[in-house]
């Protein structure tokens, strides 16, 4: 009996639509995960219905509107045709038939793990590997994503071989492809300085043995090594802040506003943690961020996009599933 493998692209996910009854669903979701806020329940309930919910959709709403797409959310158009790259050039290098079926899985949001699970069972996968879009673990994304993997398996009668990708944030197959990014669109133009933009965590949850700090410094070095970038002129900072405790630094905007101050007046930022553009790029890093930098004195600001759909990352992504697919193919 011939069998047929299955990956799932674990992102972590997109409202349906840019509006305040959509991001209310999605972030809903999102903020219930134990792994995202890990205040105790009955307090959280209480801060997330009666002080959240009410509040943050509308504002959100406005900021996806300003990035979404005619196709809908970046961040899902651009992991589908991740999925779709991939998905063909793991046909071209299998020996059977039937090369490995790829389908999206949102943690939060559609399509949902549970959805990605069913069209790899209809397509007649039997054995699984689950590749997590985040190369630096974090419990709140990586962790997540996983364990709703084997939730979602684990009523099944017949559970499949399961095989994960391990964390590679310093893996050449992803630091080649966010090298040759950087210098083609280095290529006619040379910043003072780069900033390496990571989302942050509560800084507790490193305290407690999160490893994504060490994560992001080992892709930090090893980004700086491979292109020859003097440590000097490069910085790594964390965004996307929530809630009012301490997070890890430094501090995004406080970086960038740091930067204009000193008299950096040509800035590049790359967003590494990010395999494709969404909302945190687009708008918090390529629109606010980018006034921020120039309210404070800053002129040349590019944000250098994310990793997409670039043929160097379709092929790093295709080397890491064949060593991971191993003895499968």
């Amino acid at each position: 009996m011939s069998s047929r493998t299955g990956i799932l692209l674990l992102q972590l996910g997109t409202p349906d639509a840019p509006t305040p009854g959509a991001l209310r669903r999605y972030l809903r979701q999102f903020l219930s995960d134990v792994r995202v806020v890990d205040t105790p329940r009955p307090i959280w309930w209480f801060v997330l219905n009666f002080i959240v919910l009410p509040r943050r959709p509308a504002r959100s709403a406005k900021l996806y509107q300003s990035i979404w797409t005619p196709e809908g959310s970046p961040l899902l158009v651009t992991t589908r045709e991740q999925a779709r790259a991939l998905e063909a050039r793991l046909a071209a290098a299998a020996v059977t038939t039937a090369g490995p079926k790829v389908a999206v899985a949102m943690r939060y949001g559609r399509p949902s793990t549970e959805d990605a699970l069913a069209e790899l069972a209809a397509a007649g996968c039997d054995r699984i590997l689950a590749f997590p879009m985040y190369p630096q673990y974090s419990s709140a994304t990586t962790g997540s994503s996983l364990e709703e993997v084997m939730r979602c398996l684990l009523p099944r009668r017949v559970v499949p071989p399961v095989r994960f990708v391990p964390p590679y944030p310093d893996d050449p197959a992803y630091i080649d492809a966010l090298v040759a990014s950087a210098r083609y669109h280095f290529r006619d133009w040379t910043p003072d300085h780069i900033v390496l933009s990571f989302h942050g965590i509560p800084k507790r949850y490193a305290d407690l043995g999160d490893p994504y700090p060490d994560h992001c410094r080992g892709t930090t070095r090893a980004f700086a090594d491979a292109l020859g970038w003097p440590s000097d002129r490069l910085t790594m900072s964390y965004q996307s802040l929530f809630g009012k405790e301490e997070w890890l630094r430094p501090y995004t905007d406080a970086t960038l506003r740091d930067l204009a101050t000193r008299g950096f007046d040509r800035l590049a930022v790359l967003c590494p943690g990010f395999l494709a553009d969404c909302l945190e790029t687009l708008e918090e890093i390529g629109i606010t961020n980018r006034e921020l930098y120039q309210s404070a004195g800053g002129r040349d600001y590019r944000l250098i996009p994310c990793l997409n759909t670039d043929e160097a990352w379709i092929d790093g992504m295709t080397r890491i599933a064949m060593r991971e697919l191993s003895g499968w193919l």
